[in-house]
């Protein structure tokens, strides 16, 4: 009987622990806000500083952008390549094919910085499809610009278009490198 009883005893204060046990992060939602406010905030101030200076030349060279893109948009071999190696024009990356369907990326390069990034094709057959895409591809374009590269992170979620995304960017940059 005392063993029953022991039995019993242990079972219910593990049922306790167990549902007493915090995974979150404790204080509700200020918390929780502030962690992910704080912990990126270095790697946006490192991306900020460099972008900050060709993001203003850039948009003093985007109202001459038109007549500049539409040029070089016909001929990208004409135009030089600046310090950055990517010579101005708009170059459409590879569709990259994911389980979801095909991901393409465009970018405009002015002054030798990326200017503009679209995303002509990406899965939007479904619902599902389109929730995840919505929330996703913007973050991967600001984080295009921003880093003025490939190297950026993948958005949680959407790991098959943002492999895609990452694929056709690859290819699209590398254009503007030839």
């Amino acid at each position: 009987m005392k063993k029953i009883f022991y039995a019993l005893m242990a079972t219910v204060t593990g049922l306790v622990l167990l549902f007493s046990y915090r995974t979150s992060l404790g204080g509700g939602t200020e918390s929780a806000a502030a962690l992910p406010a704080t912990t990126p905030a270095p790697a946006s101030a490192q991306r900020a500083t460099p972008s900050a200076s060709p993001s203003g030349s850039s948009s003093a060279s985007a109202s001459a952008s038109p007549s500049a893109s539409s040029s070089a948009a016909a001929a990208p071999t004409q135009a030089a390549p600046a310090s950055s190696g990517l010579a101005d024009g708009t170059y459409t990356g590879s569709a990259a094919n994911t389980r979801f369907g095909p991901v393409q990326v465009q970018i405009t390069v002015s002054g030798g910085v990326v200017t503009d990034v679209q995303v002509p094709v990406y899965p939007d057959e479904n619902g599902r499809d389109q929730q995840i895409n919505s929330r996703a591809l913007p973050v991967l374009v600001k984080e295009t610009l921003a880093a003025q590269s490939a190297d950026i992170d993948m958005v949680s979620g959407a790991t098959y278009t943002s492999d895609g995304y990452l694929s056709s960017l690859q290819s699209a940059l590398n254009e503007a490198r030839a």
